[in-house]
């Protein structure tokens, strides 16, 4: 098991998806308010949830695709944190690549002090984490980033991230 080649493995396959996305609307999502691509995060998470509870999907899209969703939507807001208006334009693949490397590098610090706890996780306590971590994106928009003890929305949206791409590297083990 190799973490860091599973992990980018997942990575390329987003980042195709994001720049053939990129290509067809351009970066309209720039128009998105945080809040927004927060509930957007949200509708993907629960539906991954209601999927898993019921064993029933009517729309007929896989966990997996959602999951990619999550995933890109929280690069697109990470993007809109950390990067200007006119780098997002110029150079939206070197915005992208940069928060890539910071979920990266929190997932190695993380994953060394956990000791890979989450190879022994069910993929749905994935789900539920990256909802706890939505509801905390949520409390915190809604208390205007005013914070006394915790972590920002940035951070939240690493660890959504990085559970979104644990739950791909255990459906992908799990379908082989």
């Amino acid at each position: 098991m190799n973490t860091e080649n599973q992990y980018f493995a997942v990575i390329d396959c987003c980042k195709d998806i994001f720049l053939k996305k990129n290509h067809d609307y351009g970066t309209s999502w720039t128009i998105f308010r945080l809040s927004s691509l927060t509930d957007q995060i949200y509708i993907k998470a629960k539906r991954i949830r209601s999927i898993e509870e019921t064993k029933i999907n009517l729309v007929g899209e896989n966990i997996q695709n959602e999951y990619i969703g999550i995933i890109n939507y929280c690069l697109m807001a990470l993007i809109l944190i950390r990067c200007k208006p006119e780098q997002i334009q110029s150079d939206l693949l070197e915005c992208y690549n940069q928060q890539v490397k910071l979920c990266y590098e929190t997932m190695q610090k993380k994953n060394h002090d956990y000791g890979e706890a989450w190879r022994e996780m069910r993929i749905s306590s994935f789900t539920d984490m990256i909802l706890v971590k939505l509801m905390r994106i949520k409390q915190i928009e809604d208390n205007h980033q005013e914070l006394i003890a915790s972590e920002g929305v940035d951070n939240n949206y690493i660890d959504c991230v990085n559970y979104a791409i644990f739950a791909l590297i255990k459906i992908t083990e799990k379908n082989k």
